[in-house]
C-alpha cells in the first residue's frame, strides 16, 4: 500500500488524512502521492544507471500536467498516442528530443504537429504510415526520424485487450516483414531511421517475455547493419506490471535491466523505455463515499459514489483492485460487492471483499489506481469529471477540479 497507511484508524495519503481532503474537494475524487511517484521514477534511474536509457513515461496511463511536469523534473521523457499527448508533453515541458509517438493510427493533422515540434522519433506502425510521413516531411521541407514498430509475435501471458505483440495484433509491422520496410524506409528521401521499437503488452509480471522480444529486435539489428541500416536506438516500450494483488512480483527495474544488459551492449544502441503503470499505478487512489448499504437475500452491496464511468478498469478488464476503508471500524465482517450510481449491471469497482460493515458517509478507497484511471474515464450518464489531489508530505494541492455541469455541455449547441 505504497504512500498509504492508517494512524489512529484514520486512512493517510502520506502526511494527510483522506477525511480531511474529501471536506475540501468532495466525493469521488482521485488522490497521488507524490513521494511514490518519484520513489517508482528513480527505481528506473537507479535499476537502469549503467545503461543510461531515455525514460519516456507513456502519457497514457496518467497526463495529468502536474504530475508530468513532475517526471520530466526529474529527467523523463514522454512516449505520446496522440496530438492530445503531444500537446500535453510540450505544454509539461518536455524538450522535444525526448519525445516519442507511438500509435497505429497516426492523423495527417498529428503528424504534422509532431514534425514543426520537432520530436526525437516517429515509431511507425505501418509500411502506409511510412510512406505518407516522408510525404509530409517532404511538403515542410524537414527530415522525420523514425524507428520501426516490430511485432515479435510473442505472448505475453497477460489480458488479450493488452496483449499488443501478438501476430494478430493491430500494432506493428511483423518481424518477418520488418527488414522489407526498413529498406523501404532508407531510400526515402526524407525519412532518417534511427532506431527499432517494441511493444508486447500491458501489465506483465515476468521478465521472460521482455527479453525474448529484446534478443528478437537485436537479431533484427544486426541484420540491418549487413544491410547498411544502422540502428542507434532501441526502444523496449512499457508494459511492466505492478502488484495488484499480494500473490503477483512483477521485476523491479534493476531486475529487467541486468537481463537486459547484455542485449543492449550487443547493439551498442542506447535504450528506449517507456513506463507507465509502474510509474504511476501504485501511487494513485480513487476515493468515494458509502452512499447506501444494501442487503438481500442473494448478495449485500456497498452503493458508492464512484462509477465505472470514473474507474473503468474492473469492467472493462474484470480488473482486480483492493478497496480499503477510509475509517477501520469494530463491526461484523461482511462480503460486499462494491457497485457504483451507473444505469449497468456492470458497473463495479469490485466483487465478493469481506469488510468490516462500514458506516452510511464511511470512505472507501480503491488503491492502485494511478494509472488507466483517470485517463479513461467519460461523461457517461452526464457525470462531471472528478477532480485529482496531489500530496507532497503533510501538504496536498488540487491539481485537476470538478469539472461542473456547465463545462461539460459548454462545447454542445445551446450550451454555452
Amino acid at each position: 500500500m505504497a504512500g498509504f497507511t492508517y494512524h489512529n484508524q484514520d486512512l493517510y495519503c502520506d502526511g494527510v488524512r483522506l477525511m480531511d481532503i474529501a471536506g475540501e474537494v468532495g466525493t469521488p475524487f482521485y488522490v497521488y502521492s507524490e513521494d511514490t511517484l518519484r520513489a517508482n521514477y528513480a527505481a528506473y534511474q537507479e535499476g537502469f544507471a549503467e545503461l543510461d536509457p531515455l525514460i519516456c513515461y507513456a502519457y497514457k496511463a496518467n497526463s495529468n500536467l502536474s504530475i508530468c511536469r513532475l517526471l520530466r523534473e526529474m529527467g523523463g521523457g514522454a512516449d505520446v498516442l496522440s496530438g492530445g499527448e503531444l500537446f500535453r508533453a510540450i505544454k509539461a515541458g518536455v524538450p522535444s528530443k525526448k519525445i516519442v509517438f507511438n500509435g497505429n493510427g497516426k492523423t495527417k493533422a498529428e503528424l504534422e504537429s509532431a514534425l514543426e515540434a520537432d520530436i526525437l522519433m516517429f515509431n511507425v506502425d505501418s509500411k502506409d504510415e511510412l510512406v505518407f510521413i516522408d510525404e509530409l516531411a517532404k511538403e515542410k521541407g524537414v527530415r522525420a526520424r523514425i524507428a520501426l514498430r516490430v511485432n515479435p509475435d510473442i505472448d505475453p501471458g497477460t489480458h488479450p485487450y493488452i496483449a499488443t505483440g501478438l501476430s494478430e495484433s493491430k500494432f506493428g509491422v511483423h518481424i518477418l516483414q520488418a527488414g522489407e520496410v526498413y529498406h523501404l524506409a532508407s531510400e526515402l528521401s526524407h525519412i532518417d531511421v534511427i532506431g527499432i521499437h517494441t511493444h508486447i503488452g500491458s501489465q506483465i509480471t515476468e521478465a521472460a517475455p521482455f527479453v525474448e522480444a529484446l534478443k528478437k529486435l537485436t537479431g533484427l539489428v544486426l541484420k540491418l547493419r549487413e544491410m547498411g541500416i544502422n540502428i542507434g536506438y532501441i526502444n523496449s516500450g512499457g508494459g511492466l506490471g505492478i502488484s495488484y494483488q499480494e500473490e503477483d512480483a512483477p521485476p523491479t527495474p534493476a531486475e529487467m535491466a541486468k537481463a537486459f544488459r547484455p542485449l543492449v551492449a550487443e547493439t551498442g544502441c542506447r535504450l528506449i523505455l517507456e513506463p507507465g503503470r509502474s510509474i504511476v499505478g501504485n501511487a494513485g487512489a480513487l476515493i468515494a463515499e458509502v452512499l447506501y448499504i444494501k442487503e438481500t437475500p442473494r448478495k449485500n452491496f456497498l452503493v458508492v459514489d464512484a462509477g465505472m464511468n470514473d474507474f473503468i478498469r474492473p469492467a472493462l478488464y474484470g480488473g482486480y483492485h483492493r478497496i480499503i476503508p477510509g475509517i477501520i471500524r469494530e463491526s461484523n465482517v461482511v462480503m460486499f460487492d462494491i457497485v457504483g450510481p451507473i444505469c449497468e449491471s456492470g458497473d463495479y469497482l469490485g466483487k465478493e471483499r469481506r469488510l468490516a460493515r462500514p458506516h452510511q458517509g464511511d470512505l472507501m478507497a480503491v488503491l492502485d489506481a494511478g494509472a488507466y484511471a483517470y485517463s479513461m474515464a467519460s461523461n457517461y450518464n452526464a457525470r462531471p469529471l472528478l477532480p485529482e489531489v496531489l500530496v507532497k508530505g503533510e501538504e496536498y494541492h488540487l491539481i485537476r477540479r470538478r469539472q461542473t455541469y456547465q463545462e461539460m455541455i459548454a462545447q454542445e449547441e445551446g450550451g454555452e
